[in-house]
């Protein structure tokens, strides 16, 4: 994820210590005794990054509880996020007063079925994608672009986003994507400043997708 963020940002991906290190007391109280395998080593993962992430910017390394949400808490004065699928995971931090919000997500290639993507994609959005090149599973691309989108908003805003609350526009050159948000949320906010177009990165590696977008100050 390092290269789709910039500077601001402390990036850890996992390596493979990190699927089995040790969760902190405040930690571990967000992950159910009943959590399966797989579970346990993502979240486990996630924090150890996230963590290690906070290293990097020079600040110890603090506990990241887990909200009623299920949202990662993170200590005052930070912002952050993780993601994690199959083999893969990433935590990124930054000061909050170097930036409003962070989000990122990852995903492995895979095709979807016509129920689902009617889910996550607007008509428009459909025929845009039939008109970009081959070989790379588009629809999961802005699957994960608009989890990325939901991750800077939901910190910010406080509200829920859906699929369809954002529309994506998908730039394969630039490596780059736009999503607009439905004016509808948008003038819903209780806050100022809500975000109207976030813009984000992009990657797909192998069968790899990865996605990641920040908010800037107002």
């Amino acid at each position: 994820m390092r290269d789709l963020l910039p500077a601001a940002v402390s990036v850890a991906v996992a390596g493979t210590a990190d699927w089995v290190g040790e969760l902190l007391p405040e930690e571990q109280a967000g992950l159910s005794e009943r959590a399966v395998e797989r579970r346990r080593r993502d979240f486990t993962a996630g924090r150890v990054c996230a963590r290690r992430a906070m290293t990097a910017l020079g600040l110890p390394a603090t506990p990241v509880p887990t909200a009623p949400s299920r949202a990662p808490v993170w200590p005052a004065g930070l912002i952050g996020t993780i993601t994690h699928t199959r083999d893969y995971c990433a935590a990124a931090v930054a000061r909050r007063a170097d930036l409003r919000a962070v989000g990122m997500d990852a995903e492995r290639q895979r095709d979807l079925n016509p129920g689902v993507r009617r889910m996550i994609l607007h008509p428009e959005e459909e025929d845009r994608l039939a008109r970009l090149p081959g070989g790379v599973s588009w629809p999961i691309v802005v699957f994960s672009a608009k989890e990325t989108v939901y991750k800077v908003w939901h910190p910010v805003v406080g509200s829920w986003l859906d699929f369809l609350d954002a529309t994506v526009d998908l730039d394969p050159d630039a490596g780059v994507f736009t999503a607009r948000i439905a004016p509808a949320r948008v003038s819903a906010a209780t806050v100022a400043d809500p975000p109207t177009v976030v813009t984000g990165r992009f990657a797909v590696e192998d069968d790899l997708v990865r996605t990641a977008a920040v908010l800037h100050l107002p």
